[in-house]
């Protein structure tokens, strides 16, 4: 059986997440003049950014409407219980 990282492993290294100050510390002359990028290195397959405003367990919001009224769809796929990389969540 070939080796395979833990699914939060995975996780961690395909969805991004912001940096907090990507221009550099307050006062910082170091990015001063340059513009910020989102990322550095070239993207890799399954990376993508990470928002804050997805839920992490899509398997346990699955079939659960939203509860406020005009809010946007969940998105979710009905034939799937599960979504990668969180199968082994």
């Amino acid at each position: 059986m070939p080796y395979k990282d833990v699914s939060n492993v995975e996780t961690q290294q395909n969805f991004l997440t912001a940096e907090e100050f990507p221009e550099g510390g307050y006062g910082a002359a170091e990015g001063k003049n340059t513009p910020v990028e989102n990322k550095s290195t070239p993207w890799k397959k399954g990376q993508r950014k990470y928002s804050a405003f997805n839920y992490e367990f899509k398997s346990m919001h699955q079939n659960l409407p939203r509860q406020f009224p005009g809010a946007h769809p969940t998105h979710d796929d009905p034939d799937t219980d599960t979504q990668t990389p969180y199968e082994d969540s």
